[in-house]
């Protein structure tokens, strides 16, 4: 197959294009390669997968619509992953306009490709962020959330719902995965696990929010990514009991659904802290600051449906994980 697979230079694009390669499908990477976090990171994993038989990688925004429409008529692409995004909950209180040019301007320009070209299947990822004021645990993609807490949160579930439409007007068969907070080596440098493995071994101090009473469903990377292919293989049909007096947010009478990948086991914040401070074998100097705007307590992920209709559940205990992070940090930063 020839899949489409977009934000190739990213933390989860990197490793689903490798699983995708390894099994032998052609794969095409897009990526515009901004500067909200260094690109260097990025031009490195994109280093890992250019020697792969079957990779080819392009330079181009997603909200740029000619060079989407031309993307998409020359390359025909069977399937297609959607992970180009404008990424995190507190960057977008500083610049919103990111979020919408990217996650809702340029998911708009990969429906139509999808619709006008005739892709067989959608994937495109959404977040744990969609539950925002939820408090119901674990997070049930049966639930509401249409009480996002931050902008980036609102601009992943109106993926959703612009998924939903195509898949009603077109019959385009469309997933929505809600990531629980990826970790793993090649991640991201503003998220928490490199935040603090950074300030340990530097010796600064580790901002700790809510005085560390939080809890985050973390989730291997290398889970994440077979999760993906796996609902990627698996095109979203109709369900044949939905209740459209009762209508049930994961799927619909179109060819549409939406799954949660989490490690179905919830973290106390502070024994995240503690295991990367094993795995470093070094203390963490903490600052305990109240919560943030835009943040949540707590994310815990049902993944029941995931587990019925793809057969899949990630595995990967934290303290293997973590160790593995910890070993690919180093030897990235040569240390």
């Amino acid at each position: 197959m020839k899949i489409l697979i977009t934000g190739c230079a990213g933390f989860i694009g990197m490793h689903v294009a490798r699983l995708l390669l390894a099994r032998g499908d052609q794969v095409v990477g897009v990526d515009n390669l901004t500067d909200y976090y260094s690109p260097a990171l990025k031009l490195a994993r994109l280093a890992q997968l250019k020697p792969l038989p079957g990779f080819r990688f392009i330079q181009l925004d997603i909200a740029d619509r000619m060079a989407m429409e031309d993307l998409f008529a020359a390359e025909r692409f069977n399937r297609v992953v959607n992970l180009a995004a404008q990424p995190g909950v507190r960057y977008s209180l500083k610049n919103p306009h990111a979020y919408i040019q990217t996650n809702l301007v340029g998911f708009g320009n990969i429906l139509e490709g999808c619709r006008h070209n005739g892709v067989e299947h959608l994937v495109y990822a959404s977040s744990s962020s969609v539950y925002g004021a939820n408090t119901r645990m674990p997070f049930s993609v049966h639930d509401n959330v249409d009480h996002p807490v931050s902008l980036y949160a609102a601009s992943k579930k109106a993926s959703e719902l612009m998924a939903h439409s195509y898949s009603h007007l077109y019959g385009l068969p469309t997933t929505g995965l809600r990531y629980f907070t990826v970790y793993g080596p090649w991640g991201r440098p503003d998220m928490s696990p490199w935040l603090f493995t950074s300030a340990i071994l530097e010796d600064r101090t580790i901002d700790v929010f809510n005085q560390g009473r939080m809890q985050r469903d973390f989730t291997y990377i290398d889970d994440i990514a077979e999760g993906t292919v796996r609902v990627l293989d698996h095109i979203a049909a109709p369900n044949p009991a939905f209740d459209t007096k009762a209508p049930d947010p994961s799927s619909s009478y179109a060819p549409f659904r939406v799954y949660n990948i989490g490690n179905h086991q919830p973290v106390e914040l502070m024994t995240f802290i503690k295991t990367i401070e094993d795995a470093l074998g070094k203390a963490a100097k903490k600052n305990f600051l109240p919560m943030q705007d835009g943040d949540v307590v707590a994310t815990y992920a049902d993944i029941e449906d995931l587990k019925r209709d793809v057969g899949f559940e990630p595995k990967t205990a934290l303290a293997d994980g973590i160790a593995r992070w910890a070993d690919w940090y180093r030897q990235y930063h040569g240390l």
